[in-house]
């Protein structure tokens, strides 16, 4: 860790003036020689690096979302090539370097903010060897060797014997139980940043090298950080704590208002948006809106989560626009349904067709209450007799028997009426 320590030290200058400046600060409220001073000056140090690597972690969330894009060709490729693994993994990084994306984004912020950390490593390691180091003086070493986080120097480490701790003011008993709270405390929260990833974050139809990725990291860091911060000294393990507190904080941020498509977290944000936007009846936020339109702009491309959040929004009387606002549906809107085609809203008329008549109706010759008789067809005179009928009428023509083959089928199972027709009326001449 030292041979590694020391390929950073052109870092080690800058990482040890911002320690002094904020102890300066923190020891005039504190104490100079307190291990609140130069604590929270460590834990300072993290929240300025981390927040000097926004930039950065906006850069892993775009990336994290072209990924997401691409998981439909992902999917696509592993049902084509799902018998043979290399050829499979040479059409995925194809994929990648057609589209420009990297599987490797999320380690950025890590990879970024590890000079910072063998930095710091360096500068603690000078004061436990009581040499001075950067822009720390005699006097400053002095105080950092004195300064003690619940009972533990701010230089001891959880393997150093008991005449070490001794000259630094300290038990092996004190030291050992406070450094092995921290690396618990720093092994959990990793694993549990990494698991809340997986489990809410993650889109689980499709399979990706992203995916095992994070699956594996899940595991190794929480062993290395356990493994390693045996060796690490106590202001060191307070570094490593503060960053992956900010790291969970930060994620569990970014889950709850920005998830992954077709993931846990998205599902649970949709149902939140839904219950505002029907309380509200509009979208008040840049970000929803932004998810909105892409919503919308999916179509029939949606997943399960979307299309119920489509459809809750119909129930409710409104309608997603593709800017990502909603508005307020009448009878003349066009609402969109779960698959993305347009159709009537419920407040058009619908067409009524006609009832069906029953066998017994068709063999009866009756008619549905609903039909009428024809307008054209005249009442017979009450001064024509049955011998004055017009001569030109003609007769019903005679009932024809089946052809063979046809069986017993009759024309009244085949929706003709039974017995004779009307004769037709006079013609005017």
């Amino acid at each position: 860790m030292d041979t590694i320590a020391s390929f950073f030290s052109f870092i080690t200058t800058p990482v040890s003036w911002v320690i002094v400046q904020f102890h300066t600060v923190y020891g005039s409220i504190f104490g100079p020689d307190t291990g609140w001073a130069w604590g929270l000056s460590i834990v300072s140090l993290v929240v300025l690096i981390r927040i000097c690597l926004i930039p950065l972690f906006v850069k892993q969330i775009k990336a994290t979302r072209a990924m997401q894009t691409l998981q439909p060709e992902m999917k696509k490729i592993q049902e084509r090539y799902k018998n043979d693994k290399q050829r499979q993994s040479e059409e995925m990084m194809k994929l990648y370097k057609e589209s420009g994306t990297n599987p490797l984004s999320s380690c950025l912020p890590i990879l970024a903010q590890s000079p910072f950390f063998f930095a710091l490593y360096h500068v603690l390691n000078g004061i436990a060897s009581g040499k001075t180091i950067g822009v720390i003086n005699d006097s400053l070493l002095e105080s950092a060797r004195k300064a003690h986080i619940f009972g533990a120097p701010l230089a001891a480490k959880f393997k150093d014997n008991a005449d070490t701790l001794h000259a630094l003011g300290a038990t092996v008993t004190d030291v050992r139980v406070v450094t092995a709270i921290m690396i618990i405390l720093m092994s959990a929260s990793q694993f549990y940043t990494q698991r809340q990833l997986m489990t809410k974050n993650v889109d689980t139809s499709v399979k990706t090298p992203f995916m095992q990725q994070q699956k594996m990291l899940m595991y190794v860091f929480p062993i290395m950080f356990a493994v390693f911060g045996i060796n690490f000294p106590v202001g060191v393990l307070v570094y490593w704590l503060t960053t992956n507190v900010w790291t969970m904080g930060q994620q569990m941020y970014v889950i709850r208002n920005n998830p992954t498509p077709g993931s846990k977290a998205q599902a649970a944000y949709l149902e939140r948006l839904t219950g505002h936007v029907t309380h509200h009846g509009k979208v008040r936020s840049r970000s929803a809106r932004v998810i909105v339109k892409a919503i919308v702009a999916k179509g029939r491309d949606r997943n399960e989560a979307e299309r119920k959040f489509i459809n809750s929004l119909t129930k409710a009387g409104l309608v997603a626009q593709a800017d990502g606002n909603v508005v307020k549906s009448d009878s003349q809107a066009v609402a969109q349904t779960e698959d993305g085609t347009p159709t009537a809203a419920a407040g058009a008329p619908r067409r009524q067709q006609p009832k069906r008549q029953s066998k017994s109706q068709r063999q009866s010759g009756t008619k549905q209450p609903h039909e009428a008789e024809p307008a054209d067809e005249p009442a017979s005179s009450p001064s024509l007799t049955k011998s004055e009928e017009p001569q030109d009428a003609q007769p019903a023509p005679p009932k024809q028997t089946p052809k063979p083959g046809s069986g017993t089928r009759s024309k009244a199972q085949s929706g003709q009426r039974k017995g004779g027709q009307r004769p037709k009326s006079p013609s005017k001449k």
